[in-house]
């Protein structure tokens, strides 16, 4: 009964707010675990290949920074989609 009261309460507009923010929080939070685990992915076999041959390191890096960067701008669209989200 105590939760129907306080809903009851509220503007019209205040619940729609709040899930709406909830909504954004999932939605970025989601687009941000994919990237992170990509990276971790790229980083931890560039290490690989770089320990394998050294003499390849300068190409095997820079290949990772490119990876790095493809892979934080999935980060970026969910940024980007949280806020559309909103309107």
């Amino acid at each position: 009964m105590g939760m129907a009261m306080m809903l009851a309460e509220q503007d019209p507009g205040e619940l729609v707010a709040g899930l709406t923010a909830v909504g954004r929080g999932i939605v970025y939070g989601g687009a941000a675990i994919g990237p992170g685990i990509g990276i971790g992915i790229v980083v931890g076999n560039a290490i690989t290949a770089m320990a394998r041959q050294p003499e390849s390191a300068g190409m095997v890096r820079t290949t990772m920074f490119l990876g790095i960067a493809f892979t934080e701008a999935l980060a970026l669209f969910g940024f980007v989609l949280a806020f559309i989200i909103s309107g």
